[in-house]
């Protein structure tokens, strides 16, 4: 089974498949991100891997949390990759986990493809199995959103920029930036 990928976006499909070059191999990948990933950006995706009889299929999120989010939903009667996917694009994580710990039927029942028997079903079944923490699962929380966005669109990963939680980064945003690249660039 694929877990993890890490590589250079060729192409988004219509289908809402992502195509992710690694090495020299490209994997057709379901993202569950709201927006796909810009081409050329670098992408680092947990992989949650469907075998089906006809086709193996990729689904790929931000974090392992969000991986296994997406598994509870699929053991949830009723409830598909594609329904699964489309409740992780409709809405966050902690939105939804929000939802069904609090048994709020109605907004679960707002994401496309989920009916009232459905929302209920899938309230009943993760009552109390969700965790409605925070996005803990950011690789790089104490990073300024705007310098991890720099760094992934030079083509930084996740690992790197989480070792840039030990550093002290300038608060004004082009300094940070210089910090994070001396620090990344070993000088």
């Amino acid at each position: 089974m694929i877990g993890f990928i890490n590589g250079r976006v060729l192409a988004n499909l219509p289908s809402g498949a992502t195509i992710v070059d690694v090495r020299g191999v490209g994997y057709e990948v379901h993202v569950a991100a709201s927006r796909p990933p810009g081409i050329d950006s670098v992408v680092e995706l947990a992989v949650y891997t469907v075998v089906r009889a006809d086709a193996i299929v990729l689904y790929g999120f931000e974090t392992f949390e969000e991986r296994a989010f997406f598994a509870q939903l699929l053991a949830t009667p009723g409830v598909g990759p594609s329904t699964a996917l489309a409740a992780l694009r409709t809405m966050p994580m902690p939105v939804l986990a929000e939802a069904i710990e609090s048994g709020d039927h109605k907004t679960v029942a707002s994401i496309p493809g989920i009916g009232v028997k459905t929302a209920n079903r899938i309230v009943l079944e993760l009552h109390g199995k969700v965790s409605v923490a925070s996005e803990s699962a950011t690789p790089s929380d104490n990073v300024p959103a705007a310098i991890e966005e720099a760094l992934r669109r030079l083509g930084y990963g996740s690992a790197e920029i989480r070792e840039l939680g030990a550093v002290e980064l300038p608060t004004d945003e082009s300094a940070a930036l210089r910090t994070a690249l001396r620090y990344l660039g070993g000088t």
